[in-house]
């Protein structure tokens, strides 16, 4: 645009203070700069704006016309420029969109939809199913916040870790460890493994290797609630993690038993564009988020 917008900034000033100097010290700037924005006002409209009736000046018709625009113009981009950071949550009116697996959907998602209906009961949530692919559904704002075990590769996205969860294995009850599990009972049980992307092995195969074992995996599934209805139906194992496991184990009448090898614990993220860092809404739900997983993990 060939025009400058801060011109409407200096004419609101002038039509409300009705003088140079008066808007000028308004503005805190200097009389004679605010002389030479007139200058240029009146060369663009084509209009005098202001003009001198004895000691004073008066605005002209057209001035008086737009008076009421101009002041709404400056006041909609002050709006615009300077975004009101404190949350009220009881007037938000928003809708999340949230991606993650099904063990995440069945223990996290009532604990969150609980928390955010007391505080925000505006607030709608949309849960997604975990993909088997890769999607730019969270570059592209279809997704507000991805939930799981990935990282981020893209500088574009945020990931905060949320916690861990520990891995245990669950097998129906009168499956025949469930008396007790040891390395060479793993190991010699058909297993379900969990991936999402259809893998037929996981980094606990690296670590049964490093003992010089290896298991015999039947089936990979994309869904913790999958695995765990095989299981529940023969001898098969599935490992997967405790606390975000144990309402669907509870579903399928199953147990959980420790994990006979050392392995690091399963770490959920959350991640989100970079577009709502500042956002206070999305702030706040992925508060919401951390928190709800607190109160089923543990901090």
């Amino acid at each position: 645009m060939r025009w400058d917008l801060n011109l409407l900034t200096v004419l609101d000033a002038l039509l409300e203070e009705g003088s140079v100097m008066g808007a000028a010290d308004r503005l805190h700037l200097s009389s004679p700069a605010v002389s030479r924005t007139l200058g240029r006002l009146r060369a663009v409209t084509g209009d005098d704006i202001l003009v001198r009736t004895g000691h004073s000046m008066v605005p002209t018709p057209y001035a008086l016309s737009v008076r009421e625009d101009v002041h709404r113009l400056v006041r909609q981009a002050h709006e615009l420029l300077s975004p009101v950071r404190e949350l009220d949550l009881a007037a938000l009116e928003r809708t999340f969109t949230i991606q993650c697996h099904d063990a995440l959907a069945a223990s996290l998602v009532p604990v969150l939809v609980g928390r955010i209906q007391q505080h925000a009961p505006g607030v709608q949530l949309r849960i997604l199913a975990e993909k088997p692919v890769d999607t730019d559904d969270l570059r592209q704002g279809r997704v507000d916040l991805e939930l799981g075990g990935d990282t981020p590769r893209l500088p574009e996205f945020r990931s905060e870790p949320l916690g861990k969860d520990r891995l245990v294995v669950a097998m129906r009850a009168g499956h025949p460890c469930a008396s007790g599990l040891d390395l060479a009972g793993y190991a010699a049980y058909p297993h379900v493994v969990i991936s999402r992307r259809g893998r037929l092995a996981a980094p606990i195969d690296d670590a049964l290797a490093a003992e010089g074992l290896r298991r015999r995996v039947v089936a990979a599934v994309a869904t913790v609630s999958t695995a765990l209805q095989i299981a529940a139906r023969g001898d098969m194992l599935v490992t997967c993690t405790a606390s975000l496991g144990r309402p669907l184990m509870e579903v399928f009448g199953l147990v959980a038993r420790p994990l006979p090898i050392e392995a690091p614990a399963a770490t959920i993220n959350s991640i989100w564009h970079q577009r709502y860092d500042s956002d206070p809404a999305h702030a706040w739900l992925r508060e919401q988020v951390r928190a709800s997983l607190e109160e089923i993990t543990g901090p």
